[in-house]
């Protein structure tokens, strides 16, 4: 966490997702060998993502599958249900 926020900060938030992820994998009884055979990921990329959180979004959403997670993403960057502000946007833009 940035010292002067209380905000959380990428680095964060991926080190988080790094050992929830090597939390479930454990769960399900995978060693990292296992996965990365299952999942079509290297070792060497399941090994930095596990210790140092750093992992393309491929590789990530493979992994997720082989763990039966990859749903937890479908709801990730969804678009506000309430977009009368964007329609308010393009208003002031045709009348200009």
């Amino acid at each position: 966490m940035n010292k002067y926020s209380v905000d959380k900060l990428p680095r964060d938030i991926r080190i988080e997702i790094a050992h929830k992820h090597r939390k479930l994998r454990k769960q399900r009884g995978l060693s990292q060998t296992e996965l990365a055979e299952r999942s079509g990921v290297s070792l060497g990329s399941l090994k930095r993502f596990e210790t140092k959180g750093q992992v393309s979004l491929e590789s990530l959403l493979k992994l997720v599958f082989v763990l039966g997670r990859l749903s937890d993403f479908e709801s990730i960057l969804k678009p506000d249900e309430n977009l009368k502000h964007i329609e308010k946007l393009f208003d002031s833009k045709r009348k200009s």
